[in-house]
């Protein structure tokens, strides 16, 4: 490439690039877009195809000469390459950067292949994808090894390999299986880092034996085999190719026809530093300091997109178009400024968009310490609430769909046995829901001048999973209402501060022991959330005797027994947190304080009952052990077929089709049995959705009563669906009804998008469930998760 200058030189034709080119050459700007590889939107360009491309935030609007909707891979590919053209972009194709040197009116920006560029300003609109992490083995340059896939639909017939255990293996593996022996590699012994539905979809694959896998195994070499004069092949006699790996028991060899690694990526940091670009700390995932115009610390130097830390598409092609407007010296407002100010018209002084949003940030505890990015999306997402003094914010059994954060004003919070607890402008009322996602522990009531921030739980579950400080502040203030409100409600705020910092958190994946019997009782727990069986060893087998859910103490029995062992076995059934305590300095409290004493004995004495029951009927645990396995224990209504009763008429099917515009949300016939007692594919309305956790448009939504239901605003991306792990989401088309009148004129029903359906309860029926209405012999009936030990017990009653 010849030398050449520039008022403005954008490195990387990722969306954020597409954009500020397209403005720079709407706006006649000379410019040049440089791009490292033969194609724009690199990352794109290796989706698998048909890929669904999200648009989000959905509420966000687009601010960018570039079109972009969601919509499939390769159609927005399509209309970005029309876009190139339109727009007078000046792209420069396998132009890869090696380095960028000056500053503001004077930067050299040496390409790799030769020859030197320069602007008087540059953007940066890297992916922090970088380059592939690679299979380091010899023989991993053969051409069999690859690091994308880019359609599962053209390999058939094939032995293939995926090395990872992240989402991308995962869903190569899975659509590979479908017309290819597919063998997995995975170093650890699980697949942590992956969607709960995308782990949950390999362990099923691979239970059934679509799908082979080696855990805690690593490749060693690959190797090409040689053909044979009688036409096969060396190693296996088949594949092309042979992979050798280690594994627990020793070496083993693999033919195969390809090998696809999704390892990662290594991030560009260090090339961006090296430009001088400062980072706001040494952590790997750390961002870049950035003025509020994406400024580097670079003068003239901008960075925008995933390396800014705005990850989604529509951010950065917002960016793109903003640097362009400032560097014409034009002011823009950030592209939710109207949004934000149509929130805050009832706060004083809501016009001022940017000092509102400011006061919250440093006003409330919980986002103190967040990006003002991750900020900015919650507020899209959350409103502002008014309620009159004395009006109900939220009643004590019901269940929650939101938090709320005060901003102003008091609010009086009331639990059974303790005086009402005033919180005033800063504090966070409803985390106790989100965490252990079952109904309300307290009442909360408006006090005088109260206005609220309530925030969706979809959107504070996000912030838990990317902002440290947010779980940081969420456990702590957890863990004093939880000893508030459930252990001692009568003691003073300064005891239950004293308590909490002898306090630990523990979380566990689901069948892990948290203590077996015979251990030495060193820890008293509460459950925060998810549930626990309890058994106790009866001969060659396990008896369940007990089940805990959220917010309910841990065999208190058996930490009130004056013994120094366990009797009992702790098993988490599900993802389960809990609370604990030393186990002396509880019993030193129980010693201190009577009414603690008092409460405990009682909870000892339910308990013990319990155990009792559950031991005499050790059937009863077998059942209960079954009805949990498939997801009970997080279930808030799940539809359960005494099959002695059910006559096979589908009744429940037809009710549920008719109730639904046609389209059933439960299959009678599929699902597991035990007893004759059948778990059909129906929703179980689950204590924490799967569903919920990753809705763009937010449209799944809880009821008071637990109720998860889909609104009208869901536009089909099937994410629900995918992040279901029981299949009980299917899309399907809703068509509209035709007249009688329009049908006699020749009408027909025109065709409609498919949208995500599942059971909402049948919520618009006052009788309730149309399927359980409809069984004529009362076979379908509706439980909650508490309510399993009383089903195993009478299931164990009558088959015995």
């Amino acid at each position: 490439m010849q030398e050449s200058s520039y008022d403005l030189v954008i490195v990387g034709a990722g969306p954020g690039g597409l954009s500020a080119a397209a403005r720079a050459g709407q706006q006649n700007m000379s410019h040049v877009l440089l791009e490292a590889g033969g194609a724009h939107a690199n990352t794109i360009q290796q989706y698998q195809q048909h890929k669904h491309v999200m648009a989000e935030p959905s509420v966000l609007p687009l601010r960018s000469d570039m079109e972009f909707a969601a919509g499939r891979r390769e159609s927005i590919l399509d209309s970005w390459q029309r876009g190139i053209r339109d727009s007078n972009i000046n792209i420069k194709y396998r132009a890869e950067v090696g380095g960028i040197r000056g500053s503001r009116g004077n930067f050299e920006i040496a390409i790799k292949s030769g020859g030197l560029v320069r602007g008087k300003n540059v953007i940066l609109a890297l992916g922090v994808q970088g380059h592939p992490r690679r299979v380091s083995v010899p023989g991993g340059d053969l051409p069999c090894m690859q690091y994308t896939l880019e359609s599962a639909e053209a390999l058939r017939g094939e032995t293939i390999i995926v090395i990872g255990a992240g989402d991308a293996a995962i869903e190569n593996a899975l659509a590979l299986s479908r017309s290819n022996s597919v063998v997995m590699l995975n170093r650890s012994s699980g697949f942590p880092r992956a969607k709960d539905a995308n782990a949950a979809k390999i362990t099923r694959a691979i239970s059934a034996g679509r799908i082979k896998c080696f855990m805690n195994a690593e490749a060693r070499s690959l190797h090409a085999n040689r053909p044979k004069a009688n036409g096969g092949m060396d190693g296996d006699g088949t594949a092309p190719y042979r992979l050798i790996i280690s594994t627990q028991e020793g070496a083993r060899t693999i033919g195969c026809h390809r090998v696809i690694a999704r390892l990662g990526a290594i991030p560009p940091r260090q090339w961006v530093e090296s430009i001088g670009v400062r980072f706001l700390s040494g952590e790997p995932d750390a961002l870049p300091e950035l003025t509020a115009s994406y400024e580097s610390t670079v003068p003239g130097l901008f960075v925008i997109g995933a390396l800014a830390g705005y990850p989604l598409i529509k951010q950065a092609m917002n960016q793109g178009y903003e640097v362009v407007e400032h560097l014409l010296g034009r002011t823009v407002a950030p592209a939710d400024h109207d949004i934000l100010r149509e929130k805050f018209r009832t706060l004083r002084g809501g016009g001022n968009v940017e000092r509102i949003v400011n006061v919250i940030h440093k006003g409330l505890p919980l986002f103190r310490d967040i990006r003002m990015l991750a900020l900015r999306e919650l507020l899209l997402v959350s409103r502002i609430v008014t309620p009159t003094r004395g009006s109900s914010i939220f009643a004590r059994g019901d269940y929650a769909s939101s938090v709320f954060n005060v901003l102003r004003g008091e609010v009086h919070l009331e639990a059974g046995g303790c005086a009402p607890m005033i919180l005033k402008g800063g504090q966070l009322i409803g985390e106790m829901s989100l965490i252990s996602g079952r109904p309300h522990e307290t009442s909360a009531s408006a006090g005088a001048d109260c206005i609220l921030l309530e925030t969706p739980h979809s959107a504070i579950r996000k912030l838990l999973r990317t902002e440290q400080s947010v779980r940081a502040y969420i456990d702590t203030v957890y863990a004093l209402r939880a000893l508030r409100v459930l252990l001692m409600p009568h003691a003073a705020p300064e005891s239950i501060h004293a308590l909490s910092k002898a306090v630990s958190l523990h979380r566990f994946t689901p069948g892990s022991e948290i203590f077996k019997e015979g251990d030495p009782i060193e820890r008293f727990y509460l459950v925060r959330s998810g549930s626990v069986a309890l058994s106790r060893r009866n001969g060659e087998r396990d008896t369940v005797v007990a089940y805990c859910a959220a917010n309910s103490f841990m065999d208190a029995l058996g930490c009130l027994s004056g013994e120094t062992t366990r009797s009992l076995t702790a098993r988490a059934m599900v993802a389960t947190e809990a609370l604990s305590i030393d186990h002396a300095s509880f019993k030193a409290l129980l010693k201190a304080d009577k009414r603690l004493a008092a409460k405990m004995d009682v909870e000892r004495t339910e308990q013990l009952t319990q155990y009792a029951h559950m031991q005499a009927r050790p059937k009863a645990g077998n059942v209960f052990s079954y009805l949990m396995s498939h997801g009970l224990g997080e279930a808030t209504s799940v539809l359960v077929i005494d099959e002695t009763l059910c006559v096979g008429c589908d009744q429940c099917e037809k009710a549920c089709a008719a109730t639904h515009d046609g389209v059933s949300r439960l299959d009678r016939s599929a699902g597991p049995s035990l007893h004759s007692l059948h778990l059909p594919t129906s929703c179980r309305h689950c204590e924490h959705p799967h569903c919920m956790r990753d809705c763009p448009p937010s449209a799944i939504h809880r009821l008071p009563n637990g109720e998860v239901f889909i609104d009208e605003t869901c536009i089909g991306c099937g994410n629900c669906e995918e992040n279901c792990p029981y299949g009980v989401i299917q899309m399907a088309q809703k068509s509209p009804k035709v007249s009688l009148l329009d049908r006699l004129r020749g009408a027909k029903p025109v065709d409609a998008a498919k949208t995500a359906v599942k059971c909402d309860v049948c919520a618009s029926l006052k009788g309730g469930p149309a399927c359980v209405r409809a069984c004529p012999t009362g076979a379908a009936i509706r439980i909650h998760a508490e309510d399993v030990l009383e089903l195993a017990q009478q299931r164990a009653a009558a088959v015995e």
